[in-house]
């Protein structure tokens, strides 16, 4: 998928296949919006920004990470996704190929739940770096910090619907609890988010 042009991503995605979905496009949305924190960190830098160094330095390493992890993870949901789809094509006949089949579901749903539930998770830690660079960052493009939010929140939501989904054919309690309360954490995610671009479209104001 990384070494795809974007129109050959879209016109896949567009198209009558399983994957890539949703699921794949909020892992992107989240590694775009570690890109364009990345980018304003890189224009943060110099003698007008020393006092910063260390911030910029950690945030521009950080959000390098994040942007592969979210590449790995919209890589991870389509595989994921076809195996869910691979899964219900498994034979039915007796008691024993059903049963069969309903824990290779089971069990796919569970690998279909933890990659969106970890770019919640990406989501979450570009919104964390971007309330810390906002106020250093380079005046000249803040408003990419608040397409980054922005671009983390709609990660965040998009991959929320993509674990809830998966949540009631998983019959593990304890991984439907963990996928569940990361869920669970996009509400606060998405008011940060709009509190920063809100804390952006104040000072292109000014």
């Amino acid at each position: 998928m990384r070494d795809e042009t974007i129109s050959g991503f879209l016109e896949r995605l567009a198209g009558r296949v399983p994957a890539p979905g949703g699921g794949a496009v909020a892992a992107l949305q989240a590694a775009q919006g570690a890109a364009l924190l990345g980018m304003v960190a890189r224009y943060s830098t110099g003698e007008k920004y020393a006092a910063h160094a260390d911030l910029v330095a950690r945030v521009t390493a950080e959000t390098d990470e994040l942007r592969e992890r979210a590449l790995r993870l919209a890589e991870e949901d389509a595989a994921a996704f076809t195996a869910v789809t691979e899964a219900y094509k498994l034979p039915r006949g007796d008691d024993a190929a059903k049963a069969a089949r309903s824990a290779a579901i089971a069990d796919a749903l569970v690998g279909a739940g933890r990659a969106p539930a970890a770019v919640i998770s990406v989501a979450a830690a570009v919104i964390d770096l971007a309330e810390e660079l906002l106020p250093a960052g380079n005046r000249n493009v803040v408003t990419d910090v608040a397409a980054a939010a922005e671009a983390a929140r709609a990660a965040a939501t998009t991959a929320r619907v993509n674990v809830e989904i998966n949540l009631g054919g998983i019959k593990d309690e304890r991984v439907r609890a963990e996928l569940a309360a990361e869920a669970t954490r996009v509400d606060a995610l998405a008011v940060r988010a709009e509190q920063l671009t809100d804390a952006v479209r104040q000072e292109i104001a000014k």
